[in-house]
């Protein structure tokens, strides 16, 4: 969790297509080929304590990876959707004179009531598995 808590200092959040849109803190903009899909999930945890609420973004074939990351936060019992909005926007190609078009998607996703709880419970487990794993070692 640290390397999480570590990559969301650091992180610099883009925004849309021409920059038009607000820089948002709880947005993620979710790739399928530059992260693993648990560091978009743990990352959405962390957002979620931060704001209590995020919204994640993809364009293309990064789509399928932001639905499994909201899935995986809903089946967990971590996250509710607020709202699923999808676009089309228009990208502009070097090797092409004229822009293409990507389909878009963006999930907003808040806490549940029991967040805090189960995200409790999973510190304590990690805890506890750290100590008998350090016992283990001396």
């Amino acid at each position: 969790m640290e390397e999480v808590t570590e990559a969301v200092g650091n992180l610099a959040i883009e925004g849309g297509a021409a920059g038009a849109e607000a820089h948002k803190k709880n947005r993620i903009q979710v790739s399928n080929t530059k992260k693993p899909l648990f560091f978009y999930v743990n990352l959405a945890k962390r957002y979620m304590q931060l704001h209590n609420e995020v919204e994640l973004s993809a364009l293309g074939m990064a789509i399928a990876t932001v639905v499994t990351v909201a899935e995986i936060l809903k089946n967990n019992g971590l996250a509710v959707e607020k709202k699923i909005m999808t676009s089309t926007v228009d990208v502009k190609d070097d090797s092409r004179s004229r822009p293409i078009q990507k389909a878009k998607i963006e999930i907003l996703l808040s806490k549940t009531d029991k967040f805090d709880e189960l995200m409790a419970a999973a510190a304590e487990e990690r805890e506890a598995r750290e100590a008998a794993e350090a016992e283990e070692q001396s």
